[in-house]
């Protein structure tokens, strides 16, 4: 047997790279050998990426992307469909743990600098990996044709139509109509079930090759490709990703399964947060819920929409600071000046900044799930507030934190009193 299966695959590698494929993406990709937790978000967004798709593959089976059709679907599988309850609940609460898996992967990147030289071009695949997951889960938002999914798809496509001189063009592009409608749910559908995930996908792929082009970063930030043995040209620092990396990621996926398994079974609407009330209600043109709000991952960029002021009545300066607190990301590669990558061999400049980002994050997201009017306001008789509530004012307060986090990041980082980083990686 053993013989035969290396025939096969030596027939195979004459006409496909298979081994060398395998040998330069895992047996024989060196990783520094000081991963710490940190690291298992990388892997656990491959798996929710590819639990979506499965998941997505057959919800589409049933699905109807029809306006008199599309939520009674959903309820068709919900109710009727051979497990459709389960795969309808792994694809809601897929979508949110997604959102968390790549928070959490992105923060590893601002606490140890993967994004420094020379794993540039990797964050930047990563921010579009970012962006092109915030269009899939909007365009997949409006599918239930639920309250929330046709009211909140009509106020972000409106917000379209700030932009000045193409913004009515384009917000009539993306509902194909004059209003939310049959023509606006066909668009979505073939947006979020084709053309993102294609995008997605080849962004992903480019992510990967990109980071084995360089090799990892690590918690100390040090490069294990200069020191590597003169024999054999490994790096010292370095252990083949498999079996490894592969088996310890194993304990991982273990984890996030459990606490998957937990909000799936017990809690797969999580309060709301996950899956809105309003959502299991048809969608009705007529009658407009009391709050509209995004999902949670959003809520953090509607805070600062609704933070900003408008300007003559236009709400494009916050549709503005909205997109400018995603794609600002991209530049972090070129703020930072300090002379260490990883947080350990930072000063406590930038870990005071940081831990304000976090908490601005963290704060807005909150507010962005309020009414603005939840708290009262401070009156009009203060001007410099203009009759503001209190829940605006206090997001306006944070976004301020939130942008100063990136604008100032120049001069706090080139000024941060460091430590000396290491030759070699720590244990």
């Amino acid at each position: 047997m053993g013989k035969y299966m290396t025939s096969v695959l030596g027939w195979v590698d004459q006409r496909f790279p298979l081994t060398s494929n395998l040998k330069a993406h895992l047996t024989e990709y060196y990783a520094p050998k000081n991963f710490n937790f940190w690291y298992f978000f990388g892997s656990l967004a491959l798996l929710v990426l590819v639990l979506q798709i499965l998941t997505g593959i057959f919800l589409t089976m049933n699905y109807k992307p029809d306006a008199d059709l599309a939520f009674a679907s959903v309820e068709y599988i919900m109710r009727d469909v051979s497990w459709g309850w389960l795969i309808r609940y792994m694809h809601s609460t897929g979508a949110s743990m997604f959102f968390v898996v790549v928070y959490l992967h992105m923060f590893r990147g601002l606490i140890y600098g993967s994004y420094r030289n020379p794993r540039e071009l990797i964050w930047l695949f990563g921010v579009g990996i970012f962006l092109v997951l915030m269009g899939e889960a909007f365009f997949g938002y409006l599918l239930p044709w639920g309250q929330m999914s046709y009211w909140g798809a009509q106020v972000i496509i409106n917000l379209f139509a700030s932009i000045p001189f193409i913004g009515p063009d384009v917000a009539l592009w993306l509902r194909g109509d004059y209003t939310v409608s049959d023509a606006t749910l066909n668009r979505f559908f073939a947006f979020h079930v084709i053309a993102l995930p294609l995008v997605l996908l080849g962004l992903v792929v480019a992510h990967i090759i990109a980071l084995h082009e360089v090799g990892s970063n690590n918690p100390d930030g040090v490069e294990i490709k200069k020191n590597k043995d003169p024999v054999t040209h490994i790096p010292l620092d370095g252990i083949p990703f498999h079996p490894y990396y592969t088996v310890k990621d194993i304990v991982g996926v273990t984890v996030f399964l459990i606490v998957f398994s937990a909000v799936l079974f017990f809690a797969p609407e999580m309060g709301g947060y996950f899956l809105e009330a309003n959502n299991f209600i048809p969608a009705d043109p007529l009658k407009t819920p009391a709050h509209i709000a995004p999902v949670w991952y959003f809520t953090p960029y509607y805070s600062i929409l609704r933070a900003v002021p408008p300007i003559m009545n236009s709400q494009f300066p916050g549709v503005a600071a909205m997109g400018l607190s995603v794609v600002i990301f991209a530049l972090l590669p070129w703020l930072d000046r300090s002379p260490v990558k990883s947080i350990r061999y930072r000063g406590n400049l930038y870990k005071s900044w940081l831990a304000a980002f976090v908490v601005s994050f963290i704060v807005l997201g909150y507010l962005g799930t309020k009414p603005s009017n939840v708290w009262g306001t401070f009156g009009a008789d203060v001007a410099i507030l203009g009759g503001a509530d209190v829940a605006t004012v206090v997001a306006r307060i944070f976004t301020l934190v939130y942008f100063l986090f990136f604008v100032l990041m120049p001069w706090y980082s080139s000024r941060d009193k460091t430590k000396a980083v290491p030759e070699r990686v720590t244990a």
